[in-house]
């Protein structure tokens, strides 16, 4: 016995096995931290997130680079992530709690918006690039790939030329906060699908809806 399992034993500290670790999900949800961009729609990764933690009657605590809820559902472990990183610099916490918790990259998932998709329209995927996404690219230059799972969320793009910051960093409009009471709910249930169904039935059931 080494001295790391003796000290274990002695306290009492299980170690997880493997099949533990396999039914642990990191699900993070991009955005900025500050009350001025609670309802801008590059934060729809931390509202999806918080939809999450209120259907499962989880809890934020504020932790290291970020806040962090976790709750479980059919026998899964799901750690919740709102980096506090600001966007530009998300993949510092994916990082660090992807080694934190001993999570593989096939069990993350990061929730974010898309101004290439029209509003509301849901989108997962196994891997991909940034597409000009700073919180994406960031995450990729940090865990040095872009084999990672994400849900994208569209935010559509009615924008003027030159004016996709303005957008993005904007508030949501009264007709499209109305309909998201009913889009962040399916939100939420693409989620515990990754986590219990798979990537592969997630995407067949949610992707384009």
């Amino acid at each position: 016995m080494n001295v790391i399992s003796f000290f274990k034993n002695l306290f009492g500290i299980k170690s997880e096995t493997k099949e533990e670790l396999m039914k642990k999900f990191l699900i993070v949800g991009l955005g900025n931290i500050g009350d001025k961009y609670t309802n801008t729609r590059h934060n729809i990764g931390f509202k999806i997130l918080d939809e999450v933690v209120e259907e499962h009657n989880a809890t934020f605590e504020t932790e290291k680079l970020g806040d962090v809820a976790n709750f479980r559902f059919k026998g899964r472990t799901f750690i919740l992530l709102k980096p506090s990183t600001f966007m530009n610099l998300s993949g510092k916490a994916v990082k660090y709690w992807m080694q934190q918790e001993k999570i593989s990259i096939e069990n993350i998932l990061i929730i974010t918006d898309d101004v290439n998709i029209d509003f509301g329209t849901i989108r997962v995927k196994a891997k991909g690039s940034a597409g000009g996404h700073n919180g994406l690219k960031d995450i990729q230059e940090k865990l040095n790939t872009q084999q990672y799972a994400r849900f994208r969320f569209g935010v559509g793009g009615n924008y003027s030329k030159g004016r996709q910051v303005d957008f993005v960093l904007g508030e949501w409009t009264k007709e499209e906060t109305s309909q998201l009471i009913e889009r962040l709910p399916t939100s939420a249930k693409v989620i515990t699908s990754f986590g219990t169904a798979g990537l592969a039935n997630t995407m067949n059931t949610f992707n384009g809806k």
